[in-house]
């Protein structure tokens, strides 16, 4: 492996871990995104080593592009500061993955170990059209058709709770009652001037104006 490689390896490498250690540790959510963007461009890097430049676009253009821009879609309309109440008995089963996720990482390591040593079978070169165009569209629309489908609904039924999240109920404000719309001003009570002696029990209040004609003989 030349210099170069191993350098763009390494860097690639580092984002990936970097960015999923922000991810998961960040305490706001908006840093745990571009930690998630962080990482989505290491893997990216990793797919270029690995001659799959079809895949690392799409990458970038589907994770970076679409997922986490509908990330911080939420977190803009959940507000950065929102968080869920503290339930301790979701305590014992976080533990629990954490235990299985480290015990994947130990068994993962342990077989590449294992794989690494001289006496281990060579992994076969791959082939050339590995990672082009032509033939992971051959892929997935032959052997792959229906799960290629099934993705697309699923990404489908995404995109239409985001726009119902987005829009929210809205309420028609004819259909309002009357104390929750404008004020009707025959509801309002003008304020009664403190200088003002109130009324003697039995007098009459209010202004009465009267009318006469003067009856034509």
């Amino acid at each position: 492996m030349k210099i170069f490689e191993f350098g763009f390896f390494a860097l690639a490498s580092l984002l990936v871990l970097l960015g999923g250690l922000a991810t998961v540790a960040a305490r706001n959510p908006i840093r745990s995104a571009m930690g998630l963007l962080t990482t989505i461009f290491g893997i990216a890097g990793l797919y270029l080593m690995l001659s799959a430049e079809f895949l690392a676009a799409i990458q970038i253009l589907v994770y970076a592009g679409a997922v986490v821009v509908l990330f911080l879609f939420v977190i803009m309309l959940l507000g950065p500061s929102a968080t869920s109440p503290r339930d301790a008995r979701t305590a014992v089963p976080r533990y629990i993955g954490a235990g299985v996720f480290v015990a994947g990482s130990l068994g993962a390591l342990a077989l590449v170990a294992s794989a690494s040593k001289p006496g281990a079978a060579a992994v076969p070169p791959a082939p050339e059209s590995l990672g082009t165009i032509d033939a992971l569209g051959h892929e997935l629309f032959t052997k792959g058709v229906v799960p290629f489908e099934l993705s697309g609904a699923l990404l489908l039924v995404a995109v239409i709770g985001a726009v119902a999240v987005a829009r929210g109920r809205q309420v028609d404000p004819t259909l309002l009652p009357a104390s929750a719309g404008s004020p009707d001003p025959r509801d309002q009570v003008p304020a009664r001037d403190a200088a003002t002696p109130d009324p003697q029990p039995g007098a009459l209040t209010g202004h009465f104006t009267m009318s006469t004609k003067e009856s034509k003989s």
